[in-house]
C-alpha cells in the first residue's frame, strides 16, 4: 500500500499529534493490523533476537555496531507489538452497514464536487487506516466531521490552509463489510 503505509509507526506517547481520537476500524483494516502484528511476532522479533544473540556472542558489545543496531531495532519491534496489541483491544470493528445508507457515516465512499468543479472521491475510515493514495481519510479529519450525517446534494464547508472550501455531495455509497 502506498501513501500512508500502515507499517510506519510513531509512538503516540512521544508525538501526541498522532494520538488516535476514535476507536473505529473497518474489518479489512483490523485484519491488516492483525497481519502486521502477526508478522512482527512470528518473523521480525525472532529474526532480530537471533541477530542480537549472534552479535552478543562476538564479545565486546560497546563497539559492536551490529549488536547496537539490532538491539535498537528489536526494542522498536517490541514497542510496536505492545502498541498494536493494546490498540487492537481498544478498536471497535464496524462490520455492518449503517441503518440509513442515504447519509454519510463511517465507512462511506463519498464523491464531492468543489467550488471550482473539481471532483474528488474519499472514504471515511478509522485513524489506523488512513491512506492518501486511495484518499481514505480519518473519521476525525475536519472534512469527515463536516460530512458525517449529511445527505446527497448537501453542501459542506471546511476550513483549509487556503481558506474555507465548500463541497457538494454528489454520491454516497457503501460496500458490504467482509466478515
Amino acid at each position: 500500500m502506498k501513501g500512508r503505509n500502515m507499517t510506519r509507526w510513531r509512538d503516540p506517547a512521544k508525538d501526541p499529534r498522532q494520538e488516535p481520537k476514535s476507536n473505529l476500524i473497518t474489518p479489512a483494516g483490523a485484519q491488516r493490523l492483525r497481519g502486521i502484528l502477526d508478522h512482527l511476532v512470528r518473523v521480525k522479533r525472532p529474526a532480530l533476537s537471533a541477530k542480537v544473540g549472534e552479535a552478543a556472542a562476538l564479545g565486546d558489545r560497546s563497539e559492536n555496531a551490529d549488536y547496537t543496531y539490532n538491539k535498537k531495532e528489536l526494542n522498536r519491534v517490541i514497542a510496536r507489538i505492545g502498541y498494536l496489541t493494546k490498540r487492537l483491544d481498544e478498536l471497535q470493528v464496524v462490520d455492518r452497514l449503517p441503518a440509513n445508507t442515504d447519509k454519510v457515516f463511517f465507512g462511506a465512499f463519498v464523491e464531492l464536487e468543489g467550488e471550482d468543479g473539481e471532483e474528488i472521491a474519499i472514504r471515511i475510515v478509522g485513524h489506523d487506516e488512513i491512506d492518501t493514495q486511495q484518499r481514505w481519510i480519518s473519521v476525525d479529519a475536519p472534512l469527515a466531521k463536516a460530512l458525517l450525517g449529511k445527505e446527497l446534494d448537501d453542501e459542506v464547508s471546511v476550513k483549509t490552509p487556503g481558506g474555507e472550501t465548500t463541497y457538494l455531495i454528489t454520491s454516497i455509497h457503501y460496500r458490504t463489510p467482509a466478515r
